[in-house]
């Protein structure tokens, strides 16, 4: 078959719950950067779950890798699969990464002291090599907070996505139901043990060798077990499903810490729990769900496009805001709270604005160039 006809196979349906879903947990994301200025570490924060919104990502892009190109292998090759997901991806990690150079070459905040001693080549070199979505070692760290792509946080859970991508394609797409059911157990067990043991799920954005374990647990897991899910269930149909699905989402995301510093393996395994089987009865749901109108049907159309590209470009909006609270010690949520709702609000205009003005239009001529 040609490399057209590879690059263009017919789109299958949607599950628009599912696109809806995804924005919900985009948003909650933004609220969860918005309010971790105001703690002291994992155990305080308000939005104290948030950081889970990424694991319910990874199930979702399992089940959707699954839904669309398990039952294509025998017409697509392994070489456009990739340019297929690099088109989708990589547009808006560019974007991401220059928004996130634009604003760490205006910032100004005791924060970050040492920020205009960053040569311009440095910063550059980071932007660059953040462009290619690799993580950069700590020696190129020009904002001191230990990140994979000190220019956009976010980066570091779409080196992983790449990774499980890869893993799919080459290999573990050939797995029978069996033997992908054998390693999502055995992932499972490698993400609870992770979990109960440090408390949380919490991490994965660092270079160095326990920061990338936690990455790859916290991927292996949920991106496959939404495979083998897209393989073996069978969906019904459900009312009210985005309804309910947003509020398990909600309360997940939302929960606050449990067990406090005496007994951390609490939390974890409420971590766990979510993960393992919460997130997968979630997507199950979504996809099982019944579109009742026609408003709700517009509603997961933009929150399902929205979604991607508000978590690549909040962040670095999100750095404004740190910077700002960082300068005004002291400040509370309470007196706070009007410039959070003003930077959600940005972001969200942000991401719409890019997804329809760059985004659209670079994926639309990415797609007749490599065809």
């Amino acid at each position: 078959m040609s490399t057209d006809a590879n690059i263009q196979l017919a789109a299958k349906p949607h599950y628009p719950i599912l696109d809806g879903l995804r924005g919900v947990a985009a948003i909650i994301v933004v609220t969860f950067h918005l309010a971790e200025p105001f703690s002291t570490g994992n155990l305080d924060k308000m939005v104290n779950h948030g950081y889970l919104a990424v694991d319910f990502f990874f199930i979702l892009s399992g089940f959707v890798i699954g839904y669309a190109y398990d039952d294509r292998w025998q017409k697509l090759t392994i070489s456009n699969f990739f340019k297929r997901r690099i088109i989708r991806l990589q547009p808006m990690v560019v974007m991401g990464m220059t928004l996130g150079a634009i604003g760490f070459y205006y910032t100004d905040s005791t924060l970050w002291p040492l920020i205009h001693t960053i040569p311009l080549w440095k910063m550059l070199l980071v932007m660059l090599i953040g462009y290619t979505i690799l993580p950069i070692p700590l020696s190129l760290d020009i904002r001191g907070w230990e990140e994979m792509h000190p220019l956009n946080s976010v980066g570091w859970s779409l080196f992983f996505e790449y990774i499980a991508n890869i893993l799919y394609a080459i290999w573990i797409r050939k797995f029978s139901k069996t033997a992908l059911g054998i390693l999502v157990i055995i992932a499972a067990i490698a993400l609870a043990q992770m979990a109960i043991t440090n408390g949380d799920v919490s991490g994965g954005w660092t270079l160095n060798v326990e920061q990338v374990r936690i990455g790859f647990t916290r991927t292996m897991y949920p991106f496959f077990a939404g495979l083998l899910l897209s393989r073996v269930a069978k969906p019904t149909k459900i009312k009210n499903a985005f309804l309910w699905c947003s509020l398990l989402i909600v309360a997940a995301l939302y929960m606050p810490r449990i067990g406090g510093a005496e007994h951390m393996w609490m939390n974890g395994i409420y971590d766990a729990v979510c993960i393992i089987i919460v997130f997968p009865l979630i997507v199950y749901l979504g996809a099982s769900g019944l579109m009742k109108t026609q408003r709700e049907n517009k509603l997961c159309k933009f929150l399902g496009e929205l979604s991607y590209p508000l978590y690549m470009v909040h962040y670095p909006l999100v750095y404004f805001y740190v910077a700002w609270i960082s300068d005004n010690e002291g400040i509370t949520l309470a007196q706070a709270w009007p410039y959070a709702l003003l930077i959600l609000i940005g972001s969200i205009g942000l991401a719409y604005a890019t997804l329809k003005w760059y985004d659209e239009p670079v994926r639309k001529w990415l797609k007749k160039k490599l065809a």
